[in-house]
């Protein structure tokens, strides 16, 4: 899957916990989503595209994956190709 495609989808989880009045729960609510509904071969790309920069990724979302990477990180090293 393609970057910025992985990084649109990010962005509108973030959409939505962004209405949660409690700053933590949104943050944990981000991280919790990509954990449980993405499969690790997108979670490892997400991060990549990350740690290469200028990911695009709204604050809040940039924030909740800093937070929770090793959660976000798959146990084994996945192929992204």
């Amino acid at each position: 899957m393609e970057s910025e495609s992985l990084v649109r989808m990010a962005n509108r989880i973030g959409d939505f916990f962004e209405s949660f009045p409690d700053r933590e729960e949104a943050l944990d609510g981000i991280a919790n989503h990509i954990r449980k509904f993405w499969e690790p071969r997108m979670r490892t790309q997400l991060l990549a595209a990350i740690d290469a920069g200028d990911s695009g990724l709204r604050p809040e979302v940039l924030e909740a994956i800093a937070r929770h990477r090793a959660m976000l990180t798959p146990a084994r090293p996945v192929p992204t190709a």
